[in-house]
Formats: C-alpha cells, structure tokens, sequence
C-alpha cells in the first residue's frame, strides 16, 4: 500500500468509527429519553430525525470552513469525545434537580449530529488528493453507513445489556478520541509545528478528562439515580428491555421498571390478590394457569395457593427480571421464592409471540400482569388481536384477567380495554380497588362462557376466599362496585387493534395529574 493508499485508508476507517460512534450516541440519548421521559416510539423517532436535519445544517455549514481543514476535523473529534462520553452524566444530574432534562437530551441529539454534519464532508474534502471524485464520495459515505450498522449491533448486544448507559458513552468518547489521535500523527507533516503542538495538548486534556470520567461516573450516575427516588436505592439494573430499580425504606421495598412503581411490599397484597384470587375462585378446578408478565413472583406466590394447579408458565420478556425474581433477597421475601417451585415453568419471551407460536398449551386461566400500555408497543399487548389469541388459548370454561390501569386516573383508557376484551369474544367484568402507593387502580376479568354480565357480576360477589391476607366475600362487593358512570365516556372509545392503535393515548391523556 503506497502513501496516498495509506492515507486514503486512514480517513475511511476514522469515517467508519465516527459513523459507529455518532449512530450508537442517538441511540443512547433515545433510550434515555424512553427512561425519563417516556413514549419510545416517539422518542426515537424524534431524536433520530433532529440528528439526521442536524447533519444536513452540519454539511451545509461545513462549507464555511475553507482552510486547515485537518486541523478542524481534530477539533470536531475532540468536541465530539467529549459530548458524547458525558451525554448519560449530564442527563442523570439534571434530572435530579430540573425538568430540563428533556431539552439537554434533544439538545445533545442535535449538536451530536452537527458535528458529525460536519466532519464528513471535511474527511472528503481532505481525501480528494488521495482518490478520484466519483471513488472518494461513495467510498467515504460506504464507510459511514458500515460503521453506523456496526454500532447498531454493538448497541443492541453489548452497549446497552452489558456495558449499559454507564460506560457506553465513554467507549464512544475513546473512539473518538483515538480517531483524532491517529488522524493527527499520520497527517502531522500537513500541519505547521505551533498547531501540531496544540493538538497535542488538547488531545491530551481530553484523553485526562475521558479517563477521569470513566472513574467518577458510576458514583455520579447512582446518585442522579438516587435523587430520582425518595428511599434508598439498593439496586439498580439497565438491561436490555428496560430499567430495574429496587428501593428501601426500613423494612419495605418498592420495585420500579422505567421509573414506574410496579410495586410496594407494604400493599402488594391489594393489587396482586384482586388480579389473582376472585378467577381462581371463579373457575372450580384450574390446573393449568398462564401467567403474562408478573416476573416479580408476587402473582405466582397467590396461584400456588390453590391444590389444584398442576402447572404454571409465566411469560415475561426479560430474562433480568425473572432472574431477580428467583434469587434476589428482596423478591424471595416478598414472593416467597414462588418462582422456583417445580409447578413454574419460565419462558423469556415476547407475550404476543408466545401466544402465536405455541400450538400446544392450553390453559384454564391467563392472567395479564403486563407494564401499563403507554405507549404503542406495550398497547399490543391490550389489542383485539392479542385478546383472540388469549381466548383461543383457553379452554371451553377459560377465564382471563387483565391489568387495566386506573378507572378514574385514565378513565378512556380502562373502558377503552373492558370493550376491546369484550370484541375478543369474552363476557367482561370489571374490578377495582384502592391501592395504596398507586392509587385507585382496575382490573378486567373476561368469561369465554356465554353467560350474561349481570350474572358473571353476581357469581363474582357471591365468591368466598380461603388464605387470603385482605380480600373477603366483602371486599368482593366493593371491588365489583362503581356507583354511577361518572365520566360517561365509554361510548365515546374506540376498539384498541393492532393497526389502530388508540389506547395509548387514552392512557397518555388521562388525568394523571391528578394521581
């Protein structure tokens, strides 16, 4: 390889890292905007299209750079080490005192693709000595686009499950800071003595800050994380799908998935024994139950209640969940180490995917202990579609019971689910209680019999239960009990389905603001 090859091959593999490294940055501004903010989709999809419009303004700017063009492309380098090694630190410490956390996200997002708007073009204009226009364009813009499919990898199986939000961003910040190091000492003869020593110093500096980063940003992080949550914060786990946070506070133990309580061991007991005893006493003799979602263990700890079940499979999508379920302390203490009985079978899966695929089980009971449908993705999971398959899942006397959120808090979305539980085929009953740490929260129980609503009420308020903590035959007759239809808006929801999916913004503009 000559010396014009060499140099040619020099800018398309700093093209090719910096390409990794700009797509794998959005990609961390996303998921932390999903973790703070909420509504991935969304999130995504604006953060991913703001840094490709700031691409186009970098290009567009990058013409007004009309001399020392290597020199520029190490400053672009430098900044970008340094933006996107710090991007998960800035975020955790403004959340813990602002809400403008959000603007900082979408801000970095924007300057991150600016500058590499930049860079490109100024890597082809560098490399237009060394190869013809047609193979300089294409190669430079090849390179870019393979790097940015790597990072997509690399994130998907190494960033965010293994290295996490913590230390991915100063992967980043080195590749950067490696590519402006070997840009700089391979190109050093095109640069005059006084600058060749000034890149040096602030290459250095940014080496020292990036170093100096990766060992306070844990302690940084975790106490970002620690002024988010008003207890102690005893662990905390980005996995692939979503963040776990466990806290305390004396004796108790709050579980949260993407900063949302899912639930606290002083009052578990009034959300998990409504989900799972009045359709277990429904049902005279089930056996085989299907569990979506509940990796917390609390569910299963009720259903092996009952002398009866033979079987349980429990569908939850992520495997740290689970895992957590069956052998940390605090899980064991409030599940009663229900995962590990010999009666559960674990399937980390998709729940949709699951009921697709498995043409085998069948079962008496589906109980839905899913994440609130707040956003598209989750809303699948409250579809038409999804309710078919649960009910040709079940056998002839099955009985099913979902989750629904808060009748009062997102009044829309809880009967938007009553009516498309009910266009799957079932005869609908709705319940609710008082939880404490989450307020006034609903649950819907479906029958495949053929059997009247009126009826289906009454069965379930003659019911009378057995190693029970709170429910009684009395608390049956409140729980199934609304008053008058206060809202009036049942008529006015829409059926949630698969290509029309409206649940997630009945839940979204709920009255939350009131909880």
């Amino acid at each position: 390889m000559n010396f014009l090859k060499k140099n040619s091959f020099v800018l398309k593999a700093a093209i090719f890292a910096t390409g990794f490294a700009g797509i794998v940055a959005e990609y961390i501004l996303s998921t932390l905007a999903t973790y703070f903010i909420g509504n991935s989709i969304f999130q995504w999809t604006m953060i991913v299209s703001l840094m490709l419009f700031c691409m186009g303004l970098g290009s567009r700017l990058s013409k007004m750079i009309t001399k020392n063009l290597i020199q520029n492309f190490l400053l672009l380098e430098a900044s970008l080490s340094i933006l996107v090694a710090f991007s998960s630190v800035l975020v955790y410490t403004l959340a813990s005192f602002t809400e403008l956390y959000t603007a900082v996200i979408y801000l970095l997002s924007m300057m991150i693709g600016l500058l590499i708007g930049l860079e490109i073009p100024l890597v082809v204009r560098i490399n237009k000595e060394y190869e013809d226009l047609k193979s300089n364009i294409s190669s430079i813009l090849e390179k870019d686009y393979y790097g940015s499919l790597l990072g997509g990898v690399f994130f998907a199986f190494i960033g965010l499950p293994i290295l996490g939000l913590t230390y991915t961003p100063f992967v980043l910040g080195i590749i950067n800071f490696l590519v402006a190091l070997i840009v700089l000492f391979r190109f050093k003869d095109k640069i005059k003595n006084a600058p060749f020593v000034k890149m040096q110093l602030i290459l250095g500096t940014v080496f020292v800050i990036i170093i100096g980063g990766v060992f306070v940003t844990q302690p940084i992080i975790q106490w970002g994380e620690q002024k988010k949550y008003k207890d102690k914060v005893i662990l905390s786990e980005q996995t692939k799908y979503q963040k776990i946070v466990l806290t305390e506070w004396k004796n108790e133990n709050w579980l949260y998935l993407n900063g949302n309580l899912q639930f606290c061991s002083i009052d578990e007991k009034m959300y998990h024994e409504p989900l799972v005893h009045p359709i277990m006493n429904l049902h005279q003799h089930p056996q085989k139950i299907l569990i979506l979602g509940g990796g917390d263990g609390c569910a299963v700890r009720e259903i092996l209640k009952y002398p009866s079940v033979e079987k349980i499979d429990l569908v939850d999508l992520d495997p740290k969940m689970t895992d957590l379920g069956k052998n940390h302390p605090v899980l064991l203490k409030n599940n009663l180490g229900s995962l590990n009985s010999k009666k559960v079978t674990i399937y980390n899966q998709d729940a949709y995917i699951y009921l697709e695929q498995n043409n085998t089980d069948f079962y008496d009971i589906i109980i839905s202990d899913l994440p609130d449908p707040r956003n598209i993705e989750l809303g699948r999971l409250y579809s038409r579609e999804f309710y078919t398959l649960c009910y040709r899942k079940l056998r002839p006397n099955g009985l099913i019971i979902t989750q629904a959120g808060s009748p009062y808090f997102a009044t829309k979305a809880y009967q938007c689910i009553d009516k498309t539980i009910t266009a799957s085929g079932f005869t609908t009953a709705k319940l609710h209680n008082q939880v404490l740490s989450m307020g006034e929260w609903g649950w819907i129980l479906g029958s495949k019999q053929s059997i009247d609503k009126k009826m289906l009420k009454q069965r379930l308020q003659s019911l009378h239960f057995k190693n029970t903590n709170w429910i009684n035959h009395e608390a049956m007759l409140l729980i199934t009990s609304f008053g008058k239809d206060f809202y009036k808006v049942k008529d006015s929801v829409g059926v949630n389905e698969v290509h029309n999916p409206v649940l997630y913004n009945y839940y979204l503009k709920g009255n939350w603001d009131l909880y």
